[in-house]
């Protein structure tokens, strides 16, 4: 069996080019890029809080990253590198393997180098967590900046990675899924272990994007902090809405549930100008990625969402809240 400086060698020690001084040494050094400022976000990952305990490896490797790429996005930074802290109830060569391929492949390709952390045995569980360092210029991306008249856009669809754990959270509880469900299962689980963070968006909204947020607890949760942080209302149109294809129409109210309240979808929900309408489209062009523009900013408080006969939804659902009794878990 190896132990814990033979596991960092052989899985989490790799060259990176653009760190002074990186695994190997007591601290990680690096040279910030003349006037920038560095973003730094951190997330916490528990298994059988945040994941299955028989999740593909190589999934939640990417996944540990990309949650915390998504909240550079959000900031409009570029990556520098992470840090990975992580705790296992026992050495599993093949585990670690597929993990760290997982995890470094995404680094690699958002330039965004393993530059240290720390590894420890745990008593049960597998514990992860993720430290990154972005770089990012003045005017900050905020949640604070939204302004009355702005339109309100998202990048993506919205709703498959919460319909992918209300279909693995039955079969956990010993459900036996029909074929159709299974088939949604298999067309939307990639959404749910395999999040994009949309950090091209987020470099290019710079210029443009009024307030920005990514999605990792659901529309209507996430949005709303914009507001209060703004101190504006908002109109959202449910028949705009960029619903994933995958999902079917015959459940009216779980489709609303997921697609306004369901978290883990890493998108980034933004506010805008008008003005700003053909420049949006010309970057959705470019990216490629898809940009909806789902609702405007107003003069108040608070938020309505409007079903498709322009009527008020009374109940709006609630995304997650870790400290919240709720129906489901955040995978």
């Amino acid at each position: 069996m190896s132990g814990e400086f033979d596991l960092i060698r052989q899985f989490f020690t790799r060259p990176a080019a653009s760190v002074d001084i990186a695994v190997g040494d007591d601290c990680a050094i690096l040279t910030p890029t003349a006037g920038t400022s560095l973003a730094v976000s951190k997330d916490l990952l528990l298994e059988e809080r945040h994941f299955f305990s028989d999740v593909d490896p190589e999934s939640l490797g990417h996944k540990s990253l990309a949650v915390n790429l998504s909240d550079l996005a959000a900031m409009g930074a570029t990556p520098r590198g992470c840090l990975l802290g992580i705790a296992l109830p026992r050495y599993d060569a093949d585990w670690l393997a597929a993990f760290s391929r997982g995890f470094n492949r995404l680094a690699d390709k958002y330039q965004c180098p393993l530059i240290g952390g720390d590894t420890t045995r745990s008593e049960h569980d597998i514990v992860i967590s993720v430290t990154v360092l972005g770089e990012v210029t003045q005017p900050f991306l905020l949640r604070s900046r939204a302004q009355p008249g702005d339109d309100i856009w998202v990048s993506g669809t919205l709703g498959a990675a919460d319909w992918a754990l209300s279909l693995l959270l039955r079969q956990k509880a010993g459900e036996i899924l029909n074929e159709r469900e299974i088939q949604t299962l298999q067309a939307t689980r990639h959404a749910l272990e395999w999040p994009e963070p949309r950090v091209a968006l987020g470099l290019a909204l710079r210029p443009l994007a009024h307030a920005v947020i990514d999605l990792s607890d659901g529309l209507v949760q996430d949005l709303k902090h914009i507001l209060h942080a703004s101190g504006v209302a908002a109109v959202l149109y449910e028949s705009l809405m960029p619903v994933n294809l995958s999902l079917p129409d015959d459940d009216p109210q779980q489709l609303r549930q997921s697609v306004l309240g369901g978290g883990d979808v890493y998108e980034l929900c933004f506010t805008a100008p008008q003005t700003a309408r053909a420049a949006l489209q010309a970057i959705a062009a470019s990216l490629p990625v898809t940009l909806t523009r789902i609702g405007e900013v107003h003069v108040g408080q608070g938020l309505r969402v409007l079903d498709a006969a322009q009527q008020d939804i009374s109940a709006l659902p609630a995304g997650f809240d870790h400290f919240r009794p709720a129906r489901r878990r955040k995978p």
